[in-house]
């Protein structure tokens, strides 16, 4: 996990905004078809586009640097990929803030 990417993934208010509506995705996401499985799959980067109100490629963008910081994770079905939070890149994160910083 590179500090340098983690600062610059969030130096971005959309990519915080992102990482904060997937800490909640079914307050957040109620337009997710019914059924959905926050916990396991995530949020489809179609409702983040919606959601944020930017280009798909924008948003692709973004979530692909979260991706890269370790702070998402995506899940792939069929045509449509999903992004949830990732719980592990955010323990570390908070480690670093707590003994690098």
């Amino acid at each position: 996990m590179d500090q340098v990417e983690i600062f610059k993934a969030l130096s971005n208010k959309t990519r915080l905004q992102i990482l904060a509506w997937l800490k909640e995705p079914a307050v957040n996401f109620p337009e997710q078809p019914a059924g959905a499985d926050f916990e396991t799959v995530g949020v489809c980067v179609g409702q983040i586009q919606l959601k944020s109100g930017l280009s798909q490629s924008t948003i692709s963008e973004y979530l692909s640097i979260l991706q890269r910081a370790e702070l998402i994770s995506s899940t792939r079905i069929g045509q449509w990929t999903y992004y949830k939070r990732n719980k592990e890149g955010l323990e570390k994160l908070s480690e670093i803030i707590n003994t690098a910083l």
